[in-house]
């Protein structure tokens, strides 16, 4: 390359790959640190995707320190969470603080006007063609050479590649990084209907086949999802299966097209080489049941900014694994109930019998407790109502 033609190409130091909430709160997490950033993404925005539209308390914090504040105007307060199936429930408020829901397109609105106050670049509708895969090659490479890409096929040079590119990532895949430890794959579909929350949880509807979460987004209107394991299900009829649901919507209209999705459990091998990064579902994933995605993809945010501004990557792959250490493990306890649904009705028939136990199973949620303590103190009460309450109807 010419000294000419370096001159007029454009240079980040951070290029993100992917504008969704992940890519969107590294670029203002970076920015934070006075770290210049430039977000790719093909879609124009705000972008929509089918989820829960919960935020946890601590991911509302979370948030916070990224600049966006959400209240009651953008959406629903909730005060803790309730798991019910057809004849048992149980439910706890949240230690502290309230969780909200919101819908994922003024989320992702929110997050892009932030990024964009806070200085980072934003094109979106623009799609890029990275280096030769041999510049992905880790060994013996200096992580502060400049690399180029082309974006829209003009070329930008980058010191960082952040992959917020998703479950399917490109940059993952280019990096080298793909090489997977476990996944688990579900299939959620999700519906919003126009009625009034009737209570201030999330709820979990525990049915044979997989979960209906219900969230207050608005006061007028609730967003309805189900989580199966079964790719095939009647996606044109998920109430049936839950006929207390389907009575109290029957007459709520239906407010938005019903949009599907894939949640994964996924672990990889490495999230990172001496100059590329993954965030979000590009890193890997905890299904959705845990309700802690968002929650996720915000601290490693933090944490990788932290990491860049260092100067290496080498703290940003210890404090991943920290991060996503506990919603992992929730996730693979809660998730234990839906790989046996005799075992459900069993656990919810103990748990309705013993709910000082899942209040403390929220708070370790929450990360208030330890997850360790709250089994060794809690789980042998548990265990016990699980042999006898658990063998009755």
């Amino acid at each position: 390359m010419s000294n000419e033609s370096v001159a007029t190409t454009a240079t980040t130091q951070a290029l993100i790959v992917g504008g969704g909430p992940a890519g969107l709160a590294a670029s203002i997490a970076l920015r934070q640190r006075g770290i210049n950033c430039t977000v790719i993404e093909a879609r124009p925005t705000p972008i929509d995707k089918a989820c829960g539209e919960g935020l946890m308390p601590d991911s509302r914090e979370t948030l916070a320190q990224l600049g966006v504040h959400l209240d009651e105007r953008d959406g629903h307060l909730f005060r803790g969470i309730r798991f019910e199936n057809s004849v048992h429930h149980v439910d706890a408020h949240f230690p502290s603080g309230a969780g909200i829901g919101v819908r994922r397109p003024h989320l992702h609105a929110l997050l892009a006007t932030r990024a964009e106050q806070a200085g980072a670049r934003l094109m979106w509708n623009s799609h890029i063609q990275l280096p030769a895969t041999d510049s992905a090659a880790s060994s013996g490479s200096n992580p502060e050479n400049y690399r180029t890409a082309h974006v829209n096929g003009e070329p930008i040079r980058f010191r960082w590649l952040i992959g917020a590119d998703g479950q399917a990532s490109t940059v993952r895949k280019w990096a080298g990084l793909d090489r997977v430890r476990t996944r688990l794959l579900r299939y959620g579909f999700r519906t919003h209907y126009r009625i009034a929350p009737w209570s201030d949880f999330v709820e979990v509807h525990w049915g044979r086949f997989g979960q209906l979460y219900v969230t207050p987004v608005a006061s007028d209107c609730v967003c309805v999802v189900y989580i199966t394991r079964n790719p095939r299900c009647d996606r044109t009829n998920i109430l049936a299966n839950f006929p207390e649901m389907a009575r109290r919507l029957e007459r709520a209209e239906v407010v938005s097209q019903q949009r599907g999705a894939v949640t994964a459990s996924c672990k990889l091998h490495r999230v990172a080489t001496d100059f590329v990064a993954l965030i979000g579902d590009a890193s890997g994933s905890a299904d959705a049941i845990t309700g802690e995605g968002l929650a996720i993809s915000f601290r490693q945010a933090h944490a990788l900014a932290e990491s860049i501004h260092s100067g290496s990557l080498a703290p940003y792959c210890r404090a991943h694994g920290q991060i996503g250490k506990l919603p992992i493990a929730m996730g693979e306890l809660m998730l234990t109930l839906d790989r046996w649904p005799a075992l459900q009705v069993r656990a919810m028939r103990a748990l309705a019998s013993t709910p000082i136990f899942f209040q403390e199973l929220l708070q370790a949620h929450m990360g208030e407790k330890s997850l360790a303590s709250v089994l060794l103190r809690r789980g042998p009460r548990f265990g016990w109502s699980l042999i006898t309450k658990g063998a009755h109807a």
